[in-house]
């Protein structure tokens, strides 16, 4: 659907700057844009591969699953439908842990993976369940610690202080977090008590 919503707006666009004989400028902004987002596409993908391959190193000296003991209390509390042990929380707390260092791109397959081990916990419903409901809250509010994409697309454009950014991105995802989890919860207990 977002796709039809792209092509007629781009479809509509190239129309009026016909009839309007701004057509040049079309072709020329078309033109540059191409150009500009190679630039930035070839920027971001190095500053994806350093994050990725801090990641690694954290994932290889331990830090990773010391983040995720320290958070596994709080996102058992939070998803109390998975049982402690299931594969469902470790792919959760990767992909909350990879969003929180800006990696969204790394962070997709994990929620991925996440999202389908609680398909198996809900007997492979396509109604989506209390957990699914709470991860997709907590993907949607992207919590972020350090958002290393904004940074690298800042850097690209020469901005003076491209880490200016990082404490206000913090207070916003944290208060877009906590926000979307007591959203969540007060619709899920509605739920329960109309049904009671």
């Amino acid at each position: 659907m977002i796709n039809w919503i792209w092509i007629c707006m781009a479809a509509i666009g190239i129309i009026y700057a016909m009839f309007s004989g701004n057509m040049e400028a079309v072709n020329e902004a078309i033109f540059t844009s191409a150009a500009q987002a190679v630039t930035l596409a070839i920027g971001l993908i190095s500053i994806l591969v350093f994050w990725l391959g801090m990641m690694r190193i954290a994932e290889e000296a331990g830090i990773l699953r010391g983040l995720a003991r320290l958070f596994r209390p709080i996102v058992s509390r939070i998803f109390p439908d998975i049982p402690k042990d299931h594969p469902a929380l470790g792919y959760i707390l990767s992909n909350l842990t990879a969003n929180m260092f800006g990696l969204g791109n790394a962070a997709t397959p994990l929620g991925i993976k996440a999202m389908e081990e609680m398909k198996k916990l809900n007997n492979n419903s396509d109604t989506a369940s209390r957990s699914m409901i709470t991860f997709l809250i907590l993907n949607t509010t992207g919590l972020t610690l350090i958002p290393t994409t904004v940074i690298g697309i800042r850097m690209q454009y020469e901005s003076v202080s491209p880490t200016q950014i990082v404490g206000v991105t913090l207070l916003v995802t944290c208060i877009g977090t906590i926000a979307g989890l007591i959203i969540d919860r007060i619709f899920y207990y509605k739920s329960t008590w109309r049904k009671s």
